[in-house]
């Protein structure tokens, strides 16, 4: 069983910044693919980002060019940096990975952004 635990949400003005981490029990992470997703009150989960083993990312499109997913697999640790930060990304952060026929979720980390 693997486990992800993220860390790093908290209150920020909009305009700023937070960075989210996601880290996992063992080597996990290193061969498989980790996205963030998030929650808004009321709402439907939505994907954010996702980093390939290899190191390719994509974006949602809500976050595009503010938001930046990285990698350390010698931390076993997955990233989001989040700039400029608006109310709407007012949510709980998740972070997902899923191998052969397996998949894990963290149990999420709360961002508030206020106005």
């Amino acid at each position: 069983q693997v486990q992800l635990v993220e860390s790093g949400g908290g209150l920020v003005q909009a305009g700023g910044s937070l960075r989210l981490s996601c880290a996992a029990s063992g080597s996990f992470f290193r061969n498989n693919a980790v996205a963030w997703f998030r929650q808004a009150p009321a709402k439907q989960r939505e994907w954010v980002a996702t980093i390939t083993s290899g190191g390719n990312t994509n974006y949602a499109d809500s976050v595009k060019g503010r938001f930046t997913i990285s990698r350390d697999n010698a931390k076993n640790t997955v990233y989001l940096q989040m700039n400029s930060l608006k109310p709407e990304d007012t949510a709980v952060y998740y972070c997902k990975s899923t191998g052969v026929g397996v998949t894990f979720w963290g149990q999420g980390t709360q961002v508030t952004v206020s106005s």
